[in-house]
């Protein structure tokens, strides 16, 4: 969560009064992260997250606000956004939409046991299930129309080898998605970023999931692959690891069980989720932003994932049919 926009204490601090949040104490970028600006803010009223969109506009900022609360007041552990006397969740500062929510106790867990993927694929589940009465709909802004028009910017910057992954791996994400089964895939809201460090854990227990800023209307299916590809993979080698992927599946199957195109599909997706993250890291590392405390993930992780994904899909779909 990088520092696009240096936000004046003074500023900050008026935003908090106005959101009858109390008095400002501290105000501190958050480093990491590729997309907004993100700063805790500390009041004698409690701790919260102030963030300002670089890309995302006033008028999109709605669905995922929106769908914030609503998870969050049917009981799933979510930052809540703040509203105003209006009753306003976007709001603006430095001349940015911006949005405060409430911080999440925890920390992240970067070297996760098969616990911890059980506590994610239990809350993604319910999730899922929590959102389908949500009444806005917004596409994943980063699916399969955002890959095609993405790949030809940073074709140019690939070895031979790279290009012809790419290309290939695009036209079979394309042959998926134009097929009847991919079609008869449940969907609704999803998070599409959930990577270890957007969950939080306060001692064992899961406390929350957070940024949502990439969430859209897409196939859950999507979102468990993505899951899977951070929070089941060997980081050193891209590989599957098959204790954490049976742990977060089963978790999640104990809660909304796969239906049989799901089944099917998921070795697909897993390889959507890795081309998707794949493409994001390319654009990210070859045409950067300037930012303070910008750090662009080094996108050959996500290559090998790939790789590692289109080479060995048998282990998954024994793991899902034992």
């Amino acid at each position: 969560m990088a520092v696009f926009t240096e936000v004046p204490f003074a500023d900050a601090q008026a935003l908090m009064q106005r959101l009858n949040l109390g008095t400002l104490h501290t105000l501190q970028g958050i480093e990491g992260g590729i997309e907004n600006t993100n700063y805790f803010a500390s009041t004698d009223r409690g701790d919260w997250v102030l963030t300002l969109f670089e890309r995302l506009s006033a008028e999109q900022l709605p669905f995922y606000l929106r769908l914030m609360k609503h998870l969050a007041q049917r009981g799933i552990r979510v930052p809540e956004p703040v509203a105003d006397a209006r009753g306003a969740l976007v709001h603006r500062v430095c001349g940015k939409p911006a949005a405060v929510v409430d911080r999440l106790a925890g920390k992240s867990v970067l070297a996760p046991e098969p616990r911890h993927c059980a506590a994610v694929g239990d809350m993604l589940a319910r999730m899922h299930l929590a959102a389908q009465d949500f009444e806005l709909s917004q596409p994943n802004l980063r699916g399969l129309p955002w890959w095609n028009d993405t790949a030809p910017l940073v074709l140019p910057h690939l070895e031979p080898a790279q290009a012809e992954l790419l290309r290939q791996e695009l036209a079979f994400q394309n042959h998926i998605a134009a097929g009847s089964l991919y079609a008869a895939l449940p969907r609704g809201p999803v998070h599409a970023d959930l990577f270890r460090d957007n969950v939080l854990f306060d001692g064992d227990r899961l406390s929350g999931f957070f940024d949502f800023y990439f969430a859209g209307v897409d196939t859950w299916l999507f979102d468990i692959a993505v899951c899977l590809n951070d929070w089941a993979i060997d980081l050193a080698s891209g590989q599957s690891d098959a204790a954490r992927t049976r742990a977060l599946l089963d978790a999640y199957q104990a809660v909304r069980p796969l239906q049989a195109a799901e089944r099917a599909l998921l070795p697909a997706l897993l390889r959507a989720g890795a081309l998707r993250f794949w493409i994001s890291r390319l654009w990210d590392w070859y045409l950067p932003r300037e930012a303070s405390m910008l750090k662009p993930h080094d996108p050959s992780h996500f290559e090998r994932v790939l790789r590692a994904r289109a080479r060995h899909p048998a282990p998954l779909t024994e793991t899902l049919a034992a």
